[in-house]
């Protein structure tokens, strides 16, 4: 089984990784309204549901991995 110090500073890059990614894209919200303008292809807003229903699938396809490779025993 893995070590806890390196499944906790796998999440832990991983949460900065999102956090600055997040941060990036939220920090400049003029320059996508520039860029809509002159682009080839327009943005869709997309319906809450589908947002929630493709957040919550990506989530369970998560959780099932961890499930997979972490929890599960093999059967000898």
């Amino acid at each position: 089984m893995l070590n806890k110090k390196i499944i906790i500073s796998n999440l832990a890059t991983y949460g900065l990784m999102l956090s600055l990614a997040t941060t990036t894209a939220i920090a400049n919200p003029h320059h996508a309204t520039e860029k809509k303008q002159t682009a080839k292809f327009q943005t869709i807003e997309q319906p809450l549901s589908i947002k929630t229903a493709v957040s919550l699938g990506g989530l369970a396809l998560i959780g099932m991995e961890l499930w997979w490779f972490l929890i599960r025993k093999p059967k000898l």
